[in-house]
């Protein structure tokens, strides 16, 4: 360790322990020291300080030291005393309250941890703890079981125009006039006197002062008598660069120029006085005093016989009860005496001498149970180790026992432990124990509230400076120290040092303290009337989500009051109640897209940009966006910035969340703008800032002005509420639009402000240019241009749930309210199989009625002229809309499938000569309806082998919904290809023609292939039954004509969406199934209409049949004399291609044993299986059985001898081939030979064919491209004849 007498602890006790000089005075010197702003005893005491004196010291031993630093106390002898417990209160209650004054108005914004920890320690240390220390030790001068403090000299001070100074001299030391200690017997009255003339050099001339200074020092002696001369200065005006007064006289004014009469002769003559009698007059008094009381010592208590002595003396004493000072002790007793020897040493610095008396005296004090002597010396004892640079330990023992033992005696020990831990804290501190330091503090902290205060933050920076630093201690002792100088009305010290905890708890988790310190530095400042640092600090809450309901109310009340109490209204940047979540920023605004909802802006720009694709047209450069042909008449600077037109809102969605448990009120929610001329257009045009008015409170209306209308919005939350608010911003001039941000009021006291570019997030923009690469702030700069055609549209009647198959008109309502006419109108519709567009003659039509055949002549034949082209429909050319006029145009509207439906629908139309930027617009709507599930139907196509051309078709009807009732209508078939018509009454099937909820219903239809008819029906197609009634027979209601639109739009729509062409060999049937609800109750535009409903099945087919059909046809019953010659039968085959291909057919017949013949009685059955191949005896035609394909394969498979001859024979050709054309019939005659009667089987032939596609051209609907066909069976009957 350094020095010790180089560290706090030791410059202390060089300037607390020192020798005490008393000064006695006239008046007639205190007048003339006043005329410089100061006393006598201030006048003197900054040249009592001596740190570069010489004076040899001899003191117990024989050997000299050197003594170079040594200090006087000069005190009045009025002062002379303990202090008054509370005077030296106040005195310290000034001492802090100034020192908060000017803390606290030198302060400054708190530094973070680290940056506090980089200064040196002298700048992290308040520089008047070091000042309070030593007042609160002071407090404790003067005791009676300490010499150090005891006068060792006194000061007798007369003026040379004093009457009879020498008898002045005299009367001064008069023992009425002495302390308290001196007449009392706590200190020897016998002490050094020394005896100072002072003449005031504006009183005269020196020749008095000379004389009387001659009579003095006959009549006191040589060596004990001074003169000295002030106020040299005839003016006054001497200014002291330097003021060594200061120190001496904290409460001078700063304009006070103090020993303005004092010259630098004057501070000299002074400062040579004061050192001659150091160290000619008080250290060899001291000196001499120390010999003798050593010698006195010796004598009496050191050597072994003196200690038993003393110790038999002291028997006895143990018995004596506890008192807190002990016996009393004069000043001429042995311990008194002792203490004294010990005291002197300690001051001279002969510390090993001090000690051996202190050990000495601190047994004999224990003995006795003077514990406030005993404890005394202890802490000497403790001292002088420091000082001495020994035992480290032994020193802190002592102040450990000092300290304890203080404590013990209760209150009265508790200022002088307060004493003993300050000493011990520096002593700690010097040995790089800091944290044990702080230990120390905190134990001393004690009744007195504002001391302990000021000891707490001096324990906080011991935290602070360990190492490694203990952050969080320092924090909670700084907010402890706080709370306790709130409880003294000290607010400026507890607001910095809670200010200084501040840094400690920024960023981490504890963020309940951290509230705690933010909301109580709101409410203190609130006290000092200083509320906009208040609210500052009040806002630190604001939004504290972790703290319970109860303290979040309070919270809010504190901060409203303080901002009720200044009487205005505080704006604030980033308010944080409620939160605004800046992600959810969404612009919509409108450039050449607009809107017809606001369904339709939010939905994705790739859906509108894709379906937009077709009907945006083409230019001619080798851009394709419409932007970038006008580049060149946007100004260069706003090419990254958005565009929309003057006298159109701009949207901005943006989400407000309460953080809270508690409801909030917000109100006058409204857009920060700046709206700016175009610089291109006009360079000299300035700055325009616009924000809504604060006084104005509406909410519908919003702020006009001649620039900007912004809207204004009132809500509240409840807690934990989030809420979607949409603001809009109306410009109604051209320029530059920058949308700076949000304002809103907050209980309609404070304005909350939040700039969107400081919180540097990715906004949505909604139906806004984008390029590559541009800055996120240009998503909220606009070129306002100027004001254009926006087109609005509506589709009324639109349902928005509805039933599978429901079939409606609806009629499209667009309008432009602007003053200039729109033309070349086209629109486009996602999915044209939920919407399509009419003819403009449909628009008055009266439906359903509209949908039904005429008559026969006129039926079938029309369809909407202005057909769809590519899903884009084309508005006639010589409609355009005209200044606020309306354009109504009529829709259908089918419910295709079942499920959540999102309809698009874009309209394209051109302006002129209106804005060169902007040549065309579009208008997006968006409609999303429910498609609830209704009929569920499905259609099954059998063949008939013995008809080529007729199928069987089984349709199957199951009602879906849960309360509604079908009537069924019809069921027609697509095209004029099939002739469809009932195989049974609907009434047997269906007796009430309606389909009532979960009910089913399976119908079967004959469905015959017109396609095939001969050159001879192809003048009665136009008249094929294509429709089957399936409601009331006699009704003479017309039926759907599902070959005109929109019936067979939609089913066109149904085909395409199914990716189906009309391609194959396959047969293929459309049909459609049509129902009526009598009286709609689902979201009907006329509850009391009919609603009509049509389902469509596309390609209908047989794919497992084979392409090529044929029928063999001839008798089937003949009678033949078999006396005659053979029978031969006459047959003919007609053969179809039903596909796309031609076919090359090849037919073989042959005399299997495997015909089959039934037998004609009993006994043929019992004849051996050979006699019955081929035929079969003929019974009574009674009895004729239905022969099965399944018996004959029974029969069939019966083995046969090789003797067997067959009962007929094919007779004509065995083998036939023929090529046939697509789609083309042929016939093939056949013969056979019969022998005998029986009924025959003639399916003993095989149909084998080969399809080649026509030009080499495969087909993807052909599924196979050759097959092999067992014959069809067909009976033949023989009889015999008579």
């Amino acid at each position: 360790m350094a020095d010790p007498a180089n560290t706090p602890l030791g410059k202390m006790l060089l300037e607390e322990i020192t020798p005490v000089v008393m000064v006695l005075c006239t008046p007639l010197v205190e007048q003339s020291c006043l005329k410089n702003g100061i006393s006598l005893v201030q006048m003197l005491s900054p040249f009592c300080d001596f740190t570069n004196i010489d004076v040899p010291v001899r003191t117990s031993s024989d050997q000299p030291y050197r003594l170079h630093k040594f200090k006087l106390r000069l005190f009045y002898s009025t002062d002379v005393r303990q202090p008054n417990l509370e005077v030296a209160k106040e005195r310290l209650k000034q001492v802090i309250t100034q020192a908060g004054e000017k803390n606290f108005l030198e302060s400054s914004e708190p530094s973070q941890v680290n940056d506090f920890l980089s200064r040196p320690e002298s700048e992290i240390l308040p520089s008047w703890f070091q000042f309070f220390n030593k007042e609160l030790v002071r407090t404790l001068s003067f005791s009676d079981h300490e010499a150090f403090d005891h006068p060792v000299a006194c000061l007798l001070v007369v003026s040379t125009k004093d009457d009879e100074p020498i008898n002045r001299f005299v009367d001064l030391f008069n023992t009425n006039k002495l302390p308290s200690l001196l007449n009392d017997g706590a200190m020897d009255p016998k002490i050094l006197k020394h005896y100072l003339l002072v003449h005031d050099n504006q009183d005269g001339p020196l020749d008095k002062a000379t004389k009387l200074f001659a009579e003095m020092r006959n009549a006191f002696g040589q060596n004990d008598c001074q003169i000295i001369c002030i106020n040299s200065s005839p003016d006054g005006q001497f200014h002291h660069q330097n003021n060594p007064w200061e120190l001496f006289k904290p409460d001078a004014l700063p304009t006070e120029n103090l020993g303005g009469f004092l010259n630098l002769d004057d501070l000299n003559e002074i400062k040579d006085s004061l050192q001659e009698l150091s160290s000619k007059r008080i250290i060899p008094y001291m000196e001499q005093k120390i010999r003798v009381l050593n010698q006195q010592v010796s004598a009496t208590r050191k050597g072994f016989r003196n200690q038993i002595k003393n110790l038999w003396w002291r028997k006895g004493k143990e018995d004596i009860v506890d008192t807190p000072n002990g016996p009393v002790y004069t000043f001429n007793s042995i311990e008194s005496q002792i203490r004294i020897l010990g005291d002197y040493a300690f001051m001279l610095g002969d510390y090993e001498l001090a000690l051996s008396n202190y050990r000495l005296i601190s047994t004999d004090y224990k003995i006795d149970k003077a514990w406030m002597r005993y404890a005394g010396v202890q802490e000497m004892m403790g001292l002088t180790y420091f000082m001495l640079d020994q035992s480290r330990k032994e020193a802190e023992y002592c102040m450990e026992n000092a300290f304890n033992t203080y404590l013990k005696l209760g209150s009265a020990g508790r200022r002088n432990a307060t004493r003993c831990g300050l000493w011990w804290v520096e002593m700690l501190k010097t040995r790089d124990q800091i944290k044990e330091a702080a230990t120390v503090y905190f134990r001393i902290c004690g009744e007195d509230t504002l001391h302990s205060a000021v000891l707490l933050e001096q324990a906080s920076f011991c935290y602070l400076l360990s190492k490694p630093p203990m952050l969080h201690k320092y924090g909670f002792h700084l907010v402890l120290s706080g709370d306790h100088y709130k409880k003294c009305d000290q607010i400026k010290h507890a607001i910095r040092t809670y200010r200084s905890a501040i840094p400690v708890y920024e960023g981490t988790t504890w963020s309940r303290i951290k509230d705690h310190v933010h909301f109580h530095i709101g409410q203190w400042y609130a006290l000092l009337g200083m509320y906009d640092v208040a609210v500052s600090h009040m806002l630190e809450v604001l939004a504290s989500t972790h703290q319970s309901k109860t303290t979040q109310e309070l919270f809010l009340r504190d901060f409203l009051q303080i901002v009720q109490k200044t009487g205005r209204t505080f704006e604030v940047v980033k308010l944080q109640l409620p939160v605004i979540n800046i992600s959810s920023l969404k612009v919509i605004f409108e450039d050449h897209r607009t809107n017809a909802s606001a369904e339709a802006a939010s939905v994705r720009e790739s859906v509108w940009r894709s379906l937009e694709e077709e009907i945006i047209p083409s230019l001619s450069t080798t851009r394709s966006n419409w932007l970038d042909l006008q580049s060149k008449l946007i100004p260069r600077k706003y090419k990254e910035s958005n565009i929309c037109v003057a006298g159109e809102a701009i949207k901005v969605d943006i989400e407000f969340k309460n953080p809270l448990q508690i409801p909030i009120s917000v109100s006058s929610v409204s857009l920060m703008c700046e709206l700016s001329a175009n610089p291109e257009e006009d360079a000299n045009s300035s700055n325009i800032e616009i924000q809504n008015n604060e006084s104005k409170t509406s909410t519908s209306i919003g702020d006009i002005n001649l620039s900007l209308i912004l809207s204004e919005v009132d809500f509240s939350l409840e807690g934990g509420e989030t809420t979607l608010v949409q603001l809009t911003v109306t410009p109604r001039i051209e320029g530059i639009l920058n949308i700076v941000g949000v304002k809103w009021k907050l209980s309609s006291s404070v304005v909350g402000l939040c700039n969107f570019e400081s919180n540097p997030v990715n906004r949505r923009v909604v139906k806004g240019r984008r390029k590559a690469k541009h800055s996120p702030s240009n998503d909220l700069k606009f070129l306002v241009i100027k004001s254009t055609p926006r087109l609005e549209g509506f589709i009324h009647s639109l349902p928005k749930k509805t039933y599978a198959g429901d079939l409606r008109p609806l009629v499209l309502e667009l309008s432009n309210p602007s003053k200039f006419p729109v033309k070349n109108l086209k629109m486009k519709i996602s999915n044209p199989r939920f919407l399509y567009a009419g003819n403009q003659k449909e628009l008055n039509a009266d439906f359903p009625a509209c949908l039904k055949k005429m008559n026969a002549e006129n039926s079938g034949g029309h369809t909407n002229g202005k057909k769809m082209s590519q899903n884009v429909f084309h508005f006639p050319e010589d409609i355009s809309l005209q200044e606020e006029t309306s354009l109504s145009w009529p829709l259908w509207f089918h419910a295709a499938v079942p499920g959540n439906i999102h309809l698009f629908i874009t309209i394209y139309y051109e302006t002129e000569g209106v804005s060169n930027i902007m040549k065309y617009r579009t208008l997006r709507m968006h409609y999303n309806l429910l498609v609830l599930p209704s009929l569920d139907v499905s259609f099954e196509l059998s063949a008939r082998p013995s008809r080529s051309q007729e199928f069987l078709l089984r349709m199957d009807v199951v009602n879906k919904t849960s309360s509604e009732c079908f009537q069924v209508h019809q069921l027609s078939s697509v095209g004029q290809q099939w002739e469809i018509s009932l195989l049974q009454p609907v009434d047997s099937i269906l007796p009430s023609q309606s389909l009532f909820a979960g009910q089913s219903l399976s119908c079967f239809f004959k469905l015959k292939d017109r396609r095939m008819s001969s050159a001879s029906e192809d003048s009665t197609l136009s008249l094929i039954q294509s429709d089957v009634r399936l409601g009331p027979q006699d009704s003479s209601e017309a039926p759907f004509d599902v070959s005109s639109s929109p019936l067979a739009d939609f089913h066109d729509c149904e085909r395409s969406s199914q990716g189906l062409s009309c391609q194959g060999y396959e047969y293929k049937a459309d049909f459609i199934f049509i129902t009526q609800l009598p009286k709609g109750n689902i979201d009907s535009g006329a509850p009391n209409t009919p609603l009509v409903f049509s389902h469509h099945a596309c390609d209908c087919s047989l794919s497992s049949m084979s392409p090529i059909s044929w029928v063999v046809d001839g008798p089937r019953t003949i009678q033949h004399n078999f006396s005659a010659p053979l029978c031969e039968v006459n047959l003919k085959m007609t053969i179809t291609n039903t596909s796309d291909s031609v076919a090359s057919v090849h037919i073989n017949t042959f005399d299997s044993p495997s015909s089959n013949s039934q037998p004609m009685d009993d006994a043929t059955a019992s004849q051996p299986p050979e006699n019955q191949a081929g035929w079969s005896a003929i019974p009574v035609v009674s009895d004729t059985k239905i022969i099965t394909n399944d018996a004959l394969a029974t029969q069939s498979s019966k083995p046969l001898s090789l003797g067997s001859v067959p009962q007929f024979i094919w007779s004509g050709s065995s083998s036939t081939k023929l090529t046939l054309q697509p789609r083309l019939t042929t016939e093939i005659p056949l013969q056979i030979c019969v022998f005998a009667p029986g009924v025959y089987d003639l399916s003993n032939y095989v149909l084998n064919w080969n399809l080649t596609p026509v030009d080499n051209k495969v087909n993807q609907e052909v599924n196979k491209s050759s097959g092999s066909c067992q014959g069809y069976p067909y009976n033949l009957t023989v009889l015999e004849s008579t």
